[in-house]
């Protein structure tokens, strides 16, 4: 580790005592400040680690988080103007990213991999909605909050899901398709899954849904396609600035998402986040062995457990900024957002610890063909 990460580290570690301190004698406002600068400094000490370096934005993003708990007049609105009116902008800045990585040639990855694009869009589209429904069935939770949890499980699944799919030695060309297919097929599939399954918790408009997720998603992953293949070389310098203004659109979304909804999430926050994990890990579980039912081999069942399990949350936030219910419906996305990277990397190094035959020289390949 540099010595700069190392001085780094060491702040964080006092400033985290402190306010450790702070709490235990009964002084939690002169605590706070310290707390949040702990976890800032820890999230950047972790990258000169090289096997913590995976945590460092979730880290990061708890940071984000505590931030927004501890002062949410800060980030609800500022001289009048409410801040989530920023959502759908950045969303849609986030997708455009997403789409300076792809090009046409991920949407024709459906004809060299027929079954395994079959099996994992009809696992996803399934497997998370169905979960989502049972859950907020099961749960005791106000009914905007419940359909939360269905939001999350009917969306397309990340774009981060073809990192964890790199690293975790899966199936790279394949995660790659998948994420474009079930992005374009949301439009239809999300809004329709939505109304059969959160339609008795909460109203929900099919249509203007679709409209969202148009104006969201499909307009600006087109439009950055279509600049990739009119301009190609001349863009490309936006491959190395699209992941960080990406990063900084997510946390700038949770923040406020979690600074509008703070009262519900303090009211329902440890039961809600116990839920929002179930659904998660028992994404990539049923994801796997669905996989395994279809004769998959291990490098496609680990690709279609990692994309069923990691969900577009941001996507998810902006329909619930869509409805009205940011504060409410909003909260099971925020939290599945930050909790699916930290249990993504978790499977990932898992894996990465153990590739199939074959898979590492296919997928650097994979990664080649991608680029």
């Amino acid at each position: 580790m540099k010595p700069i990460f190392k001085i780094v580290m060491g702040l964080g570690a006092i400033c985290l005592l402190a306010a450790l301190i702070l709490y235990l004698i009964n002084s939690p406002k002169t605590a706070e400040p310290f707390l949040i600068a702990g976890i800032v400094c820890v999230a950047l000490g972790v990258r000169g680690v090289s096997a913590l370096k995976g945590f460092a934005y979730p880290i990061m993003i708890v940071g984000v988080v505590s931030t927004a708990l501890i002062f949410p007049q800060y980030f609800v609105e500022i001289n009048g103007y409410k801040l989530s009116g920023l959502i759908t902008p950045l969303i849609q800045l986030i997708m455009f990213g997403m789409g300076i990585t792809m090009n046409y040639k991920d949407f024709l990855g459906v004809f060299k991999a027929p079954k395994g694009v079959f099996v994992g869009i009809l696992s996803h589209f399934t497997i998370m909605p169905l979960l989502g429904f049972a859950l907020a069935s099961m749960s005791s939770f106000e009914p905007e909050i419940a359909a939360g949890m269905i939001l999350i499980g009917c969306a397309p699944n990340a774009v981060a899901a073809n990192v964890i799919s790199y690293l975790a030695k899966a199936n790279l060309a394949l995660s790659i398709t998948l994420t474009s297919i079930a992005t374009l097929l949301a439009p239809f599939l999300t809004p329709l899954l939505m109304k059969l399954l959160g339609g008795s918790f909460i109203e929900i408009n099919v249509l203007d849904m679709m409209w969202d997720i148009m104006k969201m998603v499909i307009l600006p992953i087109t439009l950055a396609i279509v600049l990739n293949e009119l301009l190609k070389d001349k863009i490309k310098w936006l491959n190395s600035v699209m992941p960080m203004v990406s990063m900084f659109g997510i946390a700038f979304i949770i923040i406020i998402v979690t600074a509008v909804g703070r009262e519900s999430l303090l009211t329902v926050g440890p039961l809600l986040i116990l839920l929002v994990l179930i659904h998660n890990l028992m994404g990539y579980t049923l994801g796997y062995w669905s996989a395994r039912l279809f004769g998959m081999n291990e490098r496609d069942c680990r690709t279609i457990a990692i994309n069923v399990g990691m969900q577009n949350a941001g996507l998810s936030k902006g329909l619930a900024h869509g409805m009205g219910k940011l504060g409410t419906v909003g909260l099971a996305p925020m939290i599945y957002g930050p909790m699916m990277n930290i249990s993504g990397s978790i499977l990932a190094s898992y894996w990465q610890n153990k590739p199939p035959l074959g898979a590492e020289n296919e997928n650097e390949t994979e990664l080649n063909s991608a680029k």
